[in-house]
């Protein structure tokens, strides 16, 4: 699934060719997405004139003159920039045609992904009101989740990637984070001290800054805005290496099954 570095790349990779840009036409070629595609999109989207791009957790938006277009990329969706004359491939469900003769394409092989069009904030989208601190705020700290935990009987895992709590920690990135705070997965989130979480949200905010730099991390279907695949898959130092040497101690890195989720940690280094 994509994460929040990934639709972070996404946003910077669109922008540059999108901002300015004047929407000529949408072409809808499946409708069935998460939410269903609205018939009249097509007629509220031509002539708007795209103002900025902008991100909220995993959700991100084109803010135009009289409203946003707002997308998810679900389990699989991806965007990127390719010429309007280009042919669709299979799962190539969305185009929103520029006058630049550039098309930004909407790619979901499980329509797990939404695409909509918001009048207002977007911010206050049933969608979207009750998302969590951005991760890398400053408003996200040590206080923030120690606060937040108290009585909470679920895995610290758990708590950091709900989304109400923090906005898009998914799981490749909590498993990453975990490690790097030298927290185990399967502790009690309250029952971890206040300087542990200050540790966990800085090792967040540390971890989600290398991968965005990297261009996110190349899982399936991610590739960023201008079709480029991210490399942070290459600095994992937990995620999907189950039996390999943890690279802080040696010990072979563990797998188990945590709320339906894989996960993956150190029973040595993580504690």
């Amino acid at each position: 699934m994509p994460e929040l570095p990934e639709v972070e790349t996404t946003c910077r990779g669109i922008a540059p060719h999108v901002l300015g840009g004047t929407i000529l036409n949408v072409i809808v070629r499946e409708p069935r997405l998460r939410v269903r595609v609205r018939d009249d999109l097509a007629a509220l989207l031509r002539g708007q004139r795209v103002q900025a791009v902008e991100r909220r957790g995993k959700y991100l938006w084109l803010r135009c003159q009289d409203g946003c277009l707002v997308v998810h990329l679900g389990m699989s969706g991806s965007l990127c920039i390719v010429p309007c004359a280009r042919a669709p491939r299979k799962h190539d469900h969305i185009d929103i045609q520029f006058d630049s003769n550039q098309c930004l394409r909407l790619h979901d092989p499980r329509r797990f992904g939404v695409m909509l069009w918001s009048v207002g904030d977007p911010l206050r989208h049933p969608l979207l009101k009750d998302i969590g601190l951005e991760p890398l705020s400053d408003a996200l700290d040590g206080d923030y989740f120690y606060g937040r935990s108290r009585g909470r009987r679920l895995t610290v895992k758990q708590f950091i990637m709900d989304g109400r709590v923090v906005a898009g920690v998914g799981n490749i990135y909590a498993n990453e984070a975990l490690h790097h705070a030298g927290i185990s997965p399967l502790r009690q989130a309250g029952r971890i001290s206040r300087r542990r979480y200050q540790c966990l949200a800085q090792a967040i905010k540390t971890v989600l800054d290398e991968a965005i730099a990297a261009g996110g991390t190349t899982l399936r279907d991610f590739y960023s805005g201008e079709g480029s695949p991210g490399y942070f898959k290459q600095h994992l130092r937990v995620y999907q290496r189950d039996g390999e040497p943890c690279q802080r101690c040696g010990r072979p890195i563990r797998a188990l099954r945590l709320g339906q989720r894989a996960s993956f940690y150190c029973t040595s280094c993580q504690r």
